[in-house]
């Protein structure tokens, strides 16, 4: 693994246990949907439905995402660290009534990365992998509403990888392509049922002649609604046996310049992407 090059600051609460001045950290009043990731590794940790307002003056959540989160004794408390690296989050306390679920993940802020579901202008952000970004972009691009796109990597333990290193399979990434679009012309469910239709999602680690685990099909959902709508969309794609993966989205690494918008710059057109009707 290769992980964030950390402040004094972030290294004192992540590597060393300490804890911020209540609140005072970035996401202690902060309400935007998304997902919190590791601030060392870019593990995904916790969905924004999932934090709430406890007063204690650090961001609360009450759910990680399943296996993000492991737990350690602590005196006569319970620390929380990120499950992929070991970063330290904070504390876990149950029993204080202040959800349904009854439990509170107390974390510091700066153990944290936010990964936003909207742009500042209020588009919706959405991330597909599904074989080469090229092709998928091409399509993605094409579709009334879609306001920009940008292919890049997700979903790897190496922090700021390189194509050549997405390429040589070692740091788990996929490559994958950012759509970002106005809800208001299209939804998610049709530029998801896009992504099922340009691509074949039956086909394990690879797409059309290329192969390989940067080359599999994924969903990297930002919220829960995203991925309940994938969820339904599979279930309608009968007779098929889809291995497209439903994951929450981890940090983005925008590609190189010369991989944004390929086709169009070269005038080709996609070798391993035809749109197929499947709804």
């Amino acid at each position: 693994m290769r992980y964030h090059k950390l402040s004094p600051y972030e290294e004192g609460i992540i590597l060393h246990k300490q804890t911020e001045r209540p609140a005072t950290g970035e996401y202690d009043r902060f309400d935007w949907p998304g997902v919190f990731v590791c601030k060392q590794c870019d593990a995904p940790l916790y969905l924004a439905e999932n934090k709430f307002s406890a007063g204690c003056g650090w961001p609360s959540f009450d759910e990680e995402v399943l296996g993000a989160v492991r737990r350690a004794p602590d005196g006569d408390r319970t620390e929380i660290l990120c499950g992929r690296c070991g970063a330290h989050l904070g504390h876990v306390f149950n029993g204080e009534q202040l959800t349904k679920k009854n439990v509170r993940h107390c974390v510091n802020s700066a153990s944290l990365f936010f990964e936003p579901a909207l742009t500042e202008e209020g588009y919706e952000r959405a991330f597909f992998a599904g074989g080469c970004f090229w092709g998928v972009e091409y399509w993605m691009e094409r579709e009334k509403g879609v306001v920009r796109t940008r292919v890049g990597y997700m979903g790897g333990d190496v922090v700021g990888p390189t194509y050549e290193e997405v390429g040589s399979g070692k740091t788990g990434h996929a490559e994958v392509v950012e759509v970002v679009f106005d809800s208001r012309i299209i939804s998610y469910e049709a530029v998801a049922r896009v992504f099922f239709e340009i691509h074949d999602p039956t086909q394990l680690m690879r797409q059309g002649p290329d192969r390989g685990e940067q080359y599999r099909s994924a969903v990297f959902y930002v919220t829960e609604k995203q991925k309940q709508i994938c969820e339904e969309l599979i279930g309608g794609l009968r007779g098929l046996s889809v291995v497209t993966q439903l994951v929450p989205a981890s940090r983005f690494y925008p590609a190189e310049a010369y991989h944004q918008r390929y086709y169009d710059k070269t005038g080709k057109e996609p070798y391993c992407h035809v749109r197929v009707k499947r709804f």
